[in-house]
């Protein structure tokens, strides 16, 4: 089991041992509740062990746990695998333990994240736009131009979805309408077999 460079960084940031136990408990409850029993709930801030945690850490740790959680779910993966994959990441291994019990008790993980993709999305329509970019949130001048892409699209389970929107740079964009010609060519090849 791999997980993204931004999802081993919120783990290394739960596995420093000045994250205390009880919010890492109760971060781990929020995580795998927002998954299978509530998708709509948001990290509860009010939560009494998770108030005095940086609401940024508190964000990027849930990501990660959430991540984690949905990937694990996704491979089917051992509690073995997923221990390896938690001490690459700097846990102690009570944090493990405490991780691997709960993913263990909630069972539906595995029926959550294997619906997940199970019908792809269709992407029906693009639009961009150029936008230039002056100055940052920090107010720092940039003079950076992007492109802000949006694709329609839906799925052909549910009919529409909501559409995803992107902002890049003209070299990622670039490197995307590579990627798609190379899958589109990809795609050709397999149907003429």
């Amino acid at each position: 089991m791999e997980l993204s460079p931004y999802a081993q960084g919120g783990w290394r940031l739960l596995g420093d041992p000045r994250f205390p136990r009880r919010p890492f408990a109760a971060l781990l409850r929020a995580a795998f509740r927002s998954l299978l029993d509530d998708p709509q709930a948001a990290l509860v801030r009010h939560d009494p062990d998770l108030k005095d945690i940086d609401p940024t850490v508190l964000k990027h740790c849930h990501a990660a746990a959430a991540m984690c959680i949905l990937e694990a779910g996704k491979q089917k993966a051992d509690i073995s695998a997923i221990s390896t994959c938690l001490e690459d990441c700097k846990l102690d291994k009570e944090r493990i333990e405490q991780f691997c019990t709960e993913y263990q008790h909630r069972g539906l993980v595995t029926v959550v994240s294997s619906s997940i993709g199970r019908s792809p999305l269709h992407i029906t329509d693009v639009s961009w736009r150029l936008e230039y970019q002056i100055k940052n949130n920090q107010l720092h001048k940039t003079y950076q131009p992007s492109y802000l892409v949006t694709l329609n699209v839906e799925n052909s389970d549910s009919g529409s979805h909501p559409d995803v929107s992107f902002s890049c740079t003209m070299e990622q964009l670039q490197d995307l309408v590579g990627k798609l010609k190379d899958a589109a060519k990809s795609l050709e090849r397999a149907t003429q077999m």
